[in-house]
């Protein structure tokens, strides 16, 4: 790996916003960026990643890379999920594999805007199928880990489980906290909250009751993200070049301005998860280091298989990557009541996404450039 490529990701004005925002968190600074600018934020990101996505892809259309590179992220949406699942549910309880299965099966996608910056940087241009590749890995982890937790409690896993959170402080992270990513300020547009759509839960992990498959079907598939992402792309390469100048001052122009900022938030919300990484133990957060690295090599390895672009491969492996902190908890917290947030929400947020973000992007690439360049 170019130290280089390290040292220049981590000067970079945006990541920079990201450990200031650290920073600020963890002297425990009353800044707070409001909620309905973090939403519009995170809006944003989505619809100019999808428009310029969809740009791309209008330009090159649908080729034998597009398919590859596509075929490659579905499978990888099942292969890493499952491979977590093996790993994590003979050290904990079956129904917290599920969710840290779920969250590390599918993707975030800020830390694929500021790798789609590095890469672009760097002169390795990535295609704009690589969005698609996005969308198609966010949701089969979820249906995965919705049918696994079922499998459990249909063998009698309930019980165990059940206990295991007794014992367990289970207030120490909320998902529907302020405080933390997955609330209001995230929910995707017109969506109402998780509390509002299930009133009768309240608890962390307990006292509600499991959506069905159905309902996380429609969760998964209906989001509001996932449908701003997919319009935006479908706008982009309808609208040709006459629709890209006439949108550059917005998607491009401000784009990185906004993701420093948003990133600034990102950072004080990982500060206030790193407090909560103590109590989730030694090997969850081992797991959280290493799954990242495992999931991205055999992401190049399919890349290297293919002949995949130097930009391609990193790209698909920091979505291999990457973790889901905003729809999987979101979605999970009723999927999979029995599961802990405080391990499964802490783990993508507080280890994985800031190991990604500051040293995990350069070295995804380097690689890709030493396997496939």
């Amino acid at each position: 790996m170019d130290v280089n490529d390290v040292v220049n990701n981590l000067t970079d004005p945006a990541v920079l916003f990201f450990f200031v925002g650290v920073f600020i968190g963890l002297v425990r600074s009353n800044l707070e960026i409001p909620a309905p600018v973090t939403k519009f934020l995170s809006l944003y990101l989505l619809m100019a990643l999808g428009f310029k996505g969809g740009q791309a892809l209008g330009d090159a259309g649908l080729s034998g890379d597009a398919v590859q590179v596509i075929g490659a992220a579905l499978f990888l949406a099942v292969l890493t999920p499952a491979l977590a699942f093996a790993v994590l549910r003979n050290r904990i309880n079956a129904f917290d594999a599920a969710a840290i299965a779920a969250t590390y099966g599918s993707v975030s996608a800020v830390t694929f805007v500021t790798a789609s910056q590095f890469v672009t940087a760097r002169g390795d241009e990535a295609g704009g199928y690589l969005t698609v590749a996005l969308v198609v890995m966010e949701s089969p982890a979820i249906v995965m880990a919705v049918l696994l937790a079922t499998w459990v409690r249909s063998r009698g896993g309930v019980a165990g489980a059940s206990a295991a959170i007794g014992a367990t402080a289970l207030s120490t992270v909320a998902v529907n906290d302020a405080r933390l990513v997955v609330p209001e300020a995230d929910r995707p547009s017109g969506q109402p909250a998780a509390d509002e759509r299930r009133a009768e839960g309240h608890g962390e992990g307990h006292g509600s009751e499991p959506l069905s498959v159905k309902e996380v079907l429609r969760e998964a598939f209906t989001d509001g993200a996932h449908l701003l992402l997919i319009g935006s792309m479908v706008v982009g390469a309808v609208t040709g070049d006459d629709g890209g100048a006439a949108m550059d001052p917005f998607v491009n122009g401000l784009f990185k301005g906004l993701l420093a900022f948003f990133l600034l938030e990102m950072g004080l919300l990982v500060a206030r998860q790193l407090r909560e990484v103590r109590d989730v133990g030694p090997f969850l957060v081992g797991f959280g280091i290493v799954t990242p690295i495992v999931n991205a090599s055999i992401a190049l390895g399919i890349a290297w298989l293919f002949d995949m672009s130097v930009g391609d491969a990193t790209l698909l492996a920091v979505l291999a990557a990457s973790g889901s902190y905003i729809v999987v908890p979101a979605v999970i917290r009723y999927a999979i009541p029995e599961a802990r947030p405080s391990r499964y929400f802490t783990l993508a947020l507080g280890v994985t996404f800031p190991l990604n973000i500051s040293i995990g992007i350069p070295l995804y690439h380097a690689a890709a450039g030493a396997i496939v360049g």
